[in-house]
């Protein structure tokens, strides 16, 4: 097929939930595309964060290959060793003591919402239920994760009724003190928010929320959905934070480029929520596990990680002496670029048309480029780059 049958295919016969650009994927090698004309692009998206080792990874993709051709998929009902095993790592890893798997990003915010009422239930009876979450946060698309997104924009009159039991406030601890009633159970933060346009939190801010949520016995829950598994030079965002929040929940790049989510938790949480009260036909799925437990080792390793670290710097030092670059966010490989004079939309849709796939994030352009990255693939998604940039 060619890009022209595969957009007149998907225009007659899918939902228009997405502003596509005009641009079909046919296969990729690390972090080159290859459209249905053979065209090359360097990716600096990984499907926003998925592909966090490019495309098409050997080991990830044996990993995967094998479990498929061995156990597709089996009920929740019965033990299953990719699933057990995957868990394990998690938690060996993340120092957190249980984790709950899923299928997204979206399910995994879900299940720490539950599990901070629940908890909160348990302990205190009715009533203390509410969530606070940070003005330009994203958390998800369902209703009750969309309703946690604090972004009036994402909250149109049509979706109405909303779900109750969210509150939102401003990125300082005196609006987070105001938010703060007898009714709240959890914060939840971002530590870089993405969609809300790459905008790191400031640590002394995290460092006074999570004081003033253990003097009140309220639960953290940190968002790691885009900053976890590595992207940030750290396993986890939050370790760049110095804090150990409550509830941590992952997905994209867990999974290496197979939908997964995750929802971990400490050991005074880790069996609030018993059988029955969540769950997920799909979630701990063996093939997606598979691929997961492959990723986790790859990304788990210092070096590994310190090579992230050291390619966001590379990057963010070549981008500050391009002209028109106003000001560069961000942290490791999640970088956000304000460009003089130019919408993130409009120099995303020239870069196409120059070989190289970027993101928007607000008014930027965002790069999230797969961890493993090499230094020539960057260097030349970047001379391409550089070329819409300063036009």
């Amino acid at each position: 097929m060619n890009f022209e049958q595969i957009k007149e295919m998907n225009n007659s016969s899918a939902m228009p939930t997405y502003g596509r650009y005009e641009l079909a994927i046919a296969s990729g090698k690390g972090a080159v595309a290859k459209d249905f004309d053979g065209r090359e692009y360097i990716d600096f998206t990984s499907g926003i964060g998925v592909n966090c080792l490019g495309y098409a990874d050997e080991g990830w993709a044996e990993a995967v290959s094998t479990q498929a051709h061995t156990l597709s998929h089996i009920s929740n009902l019965y033990y299953c060793e990719p699933t057990a095993k995957l868990t394990k790592q998690l938690t060996d890893a993340t120092g957190f003591d249980k984790a709950f798997l899923g299928n997204s990003g979206a399910e995994a915010n879900e299940c720490a919402i539950k599990l901070a009422r629940k908890y909160s239930y348990d302990k205190y009876g009715e009533g203390r239920y509410e969530i606070i979450s940070l003005n330009s946060s994203f958390h998800g698309r369902t209703m009750n994760t969309l309703t946690a997104t604090g972004q009036d924009a994402l909250h149109p009159a049509c979706f109405a009724p909303y779900p109750q039991g969210f509150v939102y406030c401003d990125k300082d601890i005196d609006s987070v003190k105001a938010a703060i009633s007898d009714k709240t159970c959890a914060v939840m933060m971002e530590m870089i928010q993405g969609e809300g346009g790459v905008i790191p939190l400031d640590k002394d801010f995290v460092s006074a929320v999570c004081a003033l949520a253990k003097e009140k016995d309220i639960l953290i829950i940190i968002d790691e959905v885009q900053t976890g598994i590595g992207r940030t030079g750290k396993l986890l965002a939050h370790e760049n934070y110095g804090i150990k929040p409550d509830i941590v929940t992952l997905a994209k790049g867990l999974g290496g480029g197979l939908p997964i989510g995750a929802c971990l938790c400490t050991a005074e949480l880790g069996t609030t929520m018993g059988a029955g009260s969540h769950g997920s036909t799909f979630g701990g799925n063996p093939i997606v596990c598979a691929g997961a437990s492959y990723v986790l080792e790859k990304v788990n390793n210092p070096d590994f990680l310190s090579t992230v670290k050291a390619n966001g710097e590379y990057i963010r030092e070549k981008l500050s002496a391009f002209k028109n670059v106003k000001s560069i966010r961000g942290m490791g490989l999640m970088i956000g670029i304000e460009v003089e004079g130019k919408t993130g939309a409009d120099v995303v849709k020239k870069a196409i048309e120059n070989g190289v796939i970027c993101l928007t994030a607000k008014t930027l352009v965002r790069l999230l480029p797969p961890l493993n990255i090499t230094k020539e693939e960057i260097d030349l998604g970047l001379e391409r780059l550089k070329t819409v940039i300063e036009e």
